[in-house]
């Protein structure tokens, strides 16, 4: 092969890599605005949500209301929002009366986080909605 069908070929590789990276920005940017529009009807954005959906699933140590708590670097690991962005979604939800930030056992500079019983029964609720728009927005074909 040619240097200049090598080169070419390359081009066009790569011109289909951008296209590629370009059109899962498109869905989740489409899947990110469709879950804002259907969880806003139960005073949420799509970030509270995830917060509340990794609080209310396994993996972290048992908080004292039975629930799972998570220290803040956690979360931010699992939700992919920065620390700062992340305490400032958690003190909104406190102040919603939806999570709990109590101090870490194990390190005393640590905090966790946990549900309380009004974000879980919030969660409950938004759940099957968030499932739904995943479901419409993401489904082959």
């Amino acid at each position: 092969m040619a240097a200049a069908e090598r080169a070419e070929q390359a081009g066009k590789t790569e011109q289909a890599l951008v296209s590629e990276w370009r059109d899962i920005l498109a869905v989740h940017a489409r899947t990110l605005c469709e879950l804002d529009r259907e969880l806003h009807e139960h005073g949420l954005c799509a970030s509270d949500f995830e917060v509340l959906d990794v609080l209310a699933g396994s993996g972290g140590s048992v908080a004292k209301g039975g629930g799972c708590a998570y220290r803040v670097q956690e979360i931010s690991e699992r939700v992919h929002l920065s620390q700062s962005a992340l305490s400032r979604l958690v003190a909104r939800l406190e102040k919603d009366g939806l999570v709990e930030r109590g101090l870490c056992a194990e390190d005393r500079r640590g905090v966790r986080v946990s549900l309380t019983p009004k974000g879980r029964t919030l969660h409950g609720e938004v759940l099957p909605v968030q499932r739904a728009v995943l479901t419409r927005m993401l489904a082959d074909g």
